[in-house]
């Protein structure tokens, strides 16, 4: 757990992001910014590069100009629970986030983390950054099977090593491994 800033960002539980999207997060904004971090595991930064269009039927396009190393541009489908805080949100064409007019563009990453922290404070969550949304999301997809493969095609990662840094292994998934061991 991530503590002054110190440490891995903290794997949310389903409550957790319940609470959060429900009681801590106060504006249609501020859910649809969370929500891609969470549902599409990238890195807040990349939400925050996002353009009106790259939103595309039933896709989202995180161009190469906003990922980490500008190595490749990466499609995500929009799922439900995303397409569903997603329709509540209407900005202006032009960036997904902007920032305040005259000063930024886009939302910064120090005004992102700043909405967080209020929302986890609300809350009462402890140990919760920006990174906890891409940690749970990459947490999850591994706890439901998914080839580690796939996942990294989603995140982005360059190499297996650099996501697997990322996942944990739960009690369950290690009972799981040695239940399948026999003859």
């Amino acid at each position: 757990m991530k503590v002054s800033g110190n440490g891995q960002a903290k794997i949310l539980t389903p409550d957790e992001m319940r609470l959060l999207f429900t009681d801590g997060f106060n504006t249609e904004r501020d859910r649809a910014l969370f929500g891609i971090c969470l549902y599409t595991g990238c890195r807040v930064s990349e939400a925050l590069g996002l353009q009106t269009t790259d939103f595309k039927g039933e896709t989202l396009t995180f161009r190469k100009s906003t990922t980490k190393g500008k190595l490749k541009t990466r499609v995500v489908d929009i799922q439900p629970g995303l397409a569903a805080l997603l329709a509540d949100y209407h900005p202006k064409p032009g960036a997904m986030f902007p920032g305040m007019r005259g000063v930024t563009q886009r939302l910064t990453r120090y005004a992102a983390d700043k909405i967080l922290r209020d929302a986890a404070k609300r809350v009462g969550l402890l140990g919760v950054s920006t990174h906890s949304f891409r940690r749970t999301a990459l947490n999850q997809m591994s706890s439901a099977g998914i080839p580690l493969r796939h996942i990294q095609e989603i995140s982005g990662h360059n190499d297996l090593g650099t996501l697997q840094r990322y996942l944990e292994v739960t009690p369950e998934q290690r009972r799981k491994a040695v239940s399948v061991i026999g003859f």
